[in-house]
């Protein structure tokens, strides 16, 4: 049975990386996009927030102006939406593009009545570039996006499988958890998603649901609510 009806996936960059660093892993995508087919052909009501790190990390030693950076971002965003808006079409799904900055020819403009109206007619809404401000990330849009559709919840992909308490990558030590609370994830600064969106998804009582978008079916089974990765609510 389905635990949620409406869900907001909000992919990072790096997932759609696969295990290279630098753009878009084939197999990634079209797995990715195979996972989400799934639970739309169950009738769940599919928005999307993608992120653009497999292209764009931000300032690093260039002295670019942070804002510029952002920007920046907000454009990596709106490849890594093309790429998927592409896959969709090609595996018989429709899918819209939303940016949240104009981009006559490429995208359409934010519109959350669209949107709301696109996701009633099974098609995935893929929102790009962010806020359309810089110093928000994308994982603020998630929250924000999540809460003006009415999402029953936030399923955050990424290259991990769960949230820890530190880089397991880098500490083979690191606890794993299976279930926090907003507060805890922000007071003990977990790296979940950026501080601005966990206190949104806090304020509006929105669930987050983390786990690996590498792992085939992860999609379909947090749809229906079983226990993988961490939840946060």
């Amino acid at each position: 049975m389905l635990k949620y009806k409406r869900i907001l996936l909000k992919i990072s960059g790096e997932a759609l990386a696969g295990e290279g660093r630098f753009g878009i892993d084939d197999a990634m995508l079209v797995q990715t996009v195979r996972q989400i087919k799934e639970i739309i052909e169950l009738g769940v009501e599919t928005a999307l927030v993608v992120g653009g790190g497999n292209f764009w990390r931000g300032r690093g030693a260039l002295g670019i102006d942070r804002a510029t950076a952002d920007y920046m971002g907000m454009l990596a965003t709106v490849m890594n939406a093309l790429a998927l808006r592409d896959a969709f079409e090609a595996a018989g799904i429709e899918a819209r593009i939303q940016s949240a900055i104009a981009m006559d020819g490429v995208a359409a403009p934010y519109s959350r009545n669209e949107s709301v109206a696109f996701l009633k007619q099974k098609a995935v809404v893929i929102f790009a570039a962010g806020t359309g401000n810089p110093y928000f990330s994308t994982d603020t849009a998630a929250a924000l996006r999540a809460a003006e559709i009415g999402a029953d919840v936030i399923l955050l992909a990424k290259k991990v499988d769960a949230v820890y308490s530190d880089d397991p990558e880098k500490n083979p030590d690191a606890v794993r958890y299976s279930e926090l609370s907003h507060q805890e994830v922000l007071e003990k600064d977990l790296k979940v998603m950026d501080s601005t969106a966990a206190s949104l998804c806090r304020d509006n009582n929105i669930t987050i649901h983390v786990f690996g978008l590498s792992q085939p079916g992860n999609v379909i089974k947090a749809v229906h609510g079983e226990n993988i990765g961490t939840i946060v609510r």
